[in-house]
């Protein structure tokens, strides 16, 4: 099973944490300290489905150990490793789950709910910029890989 650590991540742990991630490395750390408390941990058992697609999602999760395997139907569209982030867009609308996602390993992981997130990015645009900023760069890596398919 996995052994992390017995105690929960101190703060300024989890402000380390979400600094290291792509999505929010230009947010300074004071506001980073304000995202941490709404870092809800989990320990995950290898196979434990985290959610399935179609679902409608409202949280966004990180990965702090292990491995997410991110799939459709049999087919695996990615697999996650530590400080790498999942379900991001629901964080933005309460939409359905595009693909599922499971511990492909045992996992210890933090969820991160749309309510509070809301009401955070009310305060701190920062944290809004960086979700933007993100999902514009994975927009031009798609449409590269569109343009190379093309030729």
């Amino acid at each position: 099973m996995l052994t992390p650590k017995q105690e929960k991540l101190l703060l300024i742990e989890k402000v380390f944490l979400l600094k290291s991630l792509g999505i929010f490395s230009d947010t300074p750390e004071n506001v980073l300290a304000d995202l941490a408390p709404l870092m809800q941990d989990m320990e995950l058992e290898e196979g434990t489905v985290i959610f399935e697609e179609g679902e409608l999602g409202d949280s966004m999760y990180i990965i702090y150990q292990g491995e997410i395997k991110i799939f459709k139907a049999n087919t695996t569209l990615a697999i996650l490793k530590e400080k790498e982030v999942f379900g991001e867009l629901s964080l933005l609308d309460a939409e359905s789950r595009s693909a599922s996602a499971k511990a492909n390993t045992d996992c210890y992981i933090f969820k991160i709910d749309q309510d509070p997130f809301f009401e955070l990015i009310d305060s701190r645009p920062e944290i809004a910029r960086g979700f933007l900023k993100m999902l514009s760069k994975r927009l031009r890596i798609l449409n590269e890989k569109f343009d190379k398919q093309k030729m």
